[in-house]
């Protein structure tokens, strides 16, 4: 479930309920966007927000695709192949 950020739209102060000028929500791709924060009821805009990506990516050995639960396979011919 993906993790949406909204800000408060008016600059009246903070939403003491929610924490301050901006909260984070849980909410599954299928809902509709929010225009009013849940707890004070005053409108807000959604925000982009960046994503978590893995700055390094190593491949991964044969030994380790083992111990994550993977089967690994090993081309012996042409559209055979062999457990290893």
């Amino acid at each position: 479930m993906p993790i949406y950020e909204y800000e408060l739209c008016d600059d009246k102060g903070d939403c003491k309920p929610c924490g301050g000028p901006g909260f984070t929500l849980r909410r599954p791709v299928s809902a509709k966007p929010l225009d009013k924060c849940p707890a004070c009821k005053r409108p807000v805009q959604k925000i982009i927000s960046s994503f978590n990506t893995p700055s390094i990516l190593k491949p991964l050995s044969i030994s380790d695709a083992k111990k994550a639960g993977f089967t690994v396979l090993k081309k012996t011919s042409k559209g055979e192949y062999e457990r290893q």
